[in-house]
């Protein structure tokens, strides 16, 4: 069974100088905490090392305070990862640049990822590290919507909510919003593949190879694997698989996730540079990261597919986003980072 796509021809060039700095993961991996001063917290753009991912900028201020006898600039120090008031766990993402969408030589590549074109991520935001839990989204909404409520010897607490439609995903932003004092969203396309992404540029964030056993989908189509994996034919709890190096689990597989943005498959050939919004209107919306349902090539971080907005399926979900304004108040505590869970087989349903 296939999802149709409407994918139209967009081979504009569109390449636009970029100023080369990806997030080091090296450095995401092994930093708690984030240290932001006030510029970068309303928006510095730069390199990670500039948006206080390094320490040269503290140790220049430093100095300069030293030089003109004023106290150097407090910096206010930002949870890698925090909990909101939900139980849900976000990570920081820093701002960044990356290469959006993929290069000609990728297998299986979609008309609609191109032209490949260097995006400017000017702002830090939390991400969710999970998709949104049928749990969470129950203890929101009062209600479970997902076609996956019971499955024999699986908590189905922690399998990812589907069977919403865009609108289902902001009326939840909406309603945690309300209850926990901040601002949630959806996070735009280009917030999504930077994130996916973490600094790589290999089709997946692992790498070059799926075959459902890092990450779920439908093992009996691998991608550049020599043989076939594990396919499930259902989602599993969030957090089966390993984090990417924000922290990040399941943006591979699992279940699809809505962003914010229109879809229009020509749109990277006029797309701006800086924090991309997408179309201005459209017919359907943006969902990425494909699903157990489906093959591996629909699991890449640069596929891009189309839904209609009151789409409902059982392999469509989604994860909230939150802005650097919004984020912890002083009465949360951060969590500390969580240990990477090691990609392993998971048994086929009904062995």
């Amino acid at each position: 069974m296939r999802w149709p796509t409407m994918l139209l021809l967009g081979w504009i060039a569109a390449w636009e100088t970029g100023m080369g700095c990806r997030p080091n993961a090296d450095q995401l991996q092994s930093s708690g905490t984030v240290v932001l001063n006030e510029q970068d917290a309303s928006g510095f753009s730069g390199s990670p090392a500039a948006s206080g991912l390094g320490g040269e900028r503290d140790a220049a201020s430093a100095n300069e305070g030293r030089e003109t006898g004023e106290s150097p600039q407090v910096r206010p120090a930002l949870p890698r990862r925090m909990t909101n008031s939900i139980g849900m766990s976000l990570v920081l993402i820093p701002a960044g640049e990356f290469s959006m969408g993929s290069p000609d030589s990728e297998a299986d590549r979609g008309l609609g990822e191109g032209p490949q074109h260097q995006v400017r991520i000017t702002k830090p935001f939390y991400l969710g590290a999970c998709e949104v839990t049928q749990g969470e989204y129950e203890s929101v909404m009062g209600r479970n919507p997902s076609r996956f409520k019971l499955v024999l010897g699986q908590d189905t607490a922690r399998f990812p909510v589907e069977q919403v439609s865009w609108h289902d995903a902001l009326e939840f932003c909406r309603h945690l919003s309300e209850a926990d004092g901040r601002s949630y969203r959806l996070p735009t396309e280009a917030e999504w593949e930077y994130a996916c992404r973490a600094g790589t540029t290999t089709p997946f964030s692992f790498g070059d190879v799926l075959d459902g056993h890092e990450a779920n989908c439908d093992g009996n189509e691998p991608y550049c694997a020599e043989g076939k994996g594990p396919y499930l034919r259902r989602p599993t709890p969030v957090g089966s698989y390993a984090a990417n190096a924000f922290g990040l689990h399941d943006m591979h597989g699992n279940v699809y996730e809505w962003c914010a943005d229109w879809y229009d498959a020509n749109y990277y050939a006029s797309s701006p540079c800086e924090d991309p919004q997408g179309p201005e209107s459209g017919e359907y919306r943006v969902t990425r990261g494909g699903c157990w349902f489906l093959s591996a090539r629909l699991c890449r971080s640069a596929y891009r597919r189309e839904c209609p907005a009151q789409a409902q399926y059982s392999f469509l979900g989604f994860r909230v986003a939150l802005d650097l304004a919004d984020q912890c108040v002083p009465d949360t505590e951060a969590s500390p980072p969580q240990p990477i869970i090691s990609p392993k087989p998971l048994p086929q349903e009904g062995s």
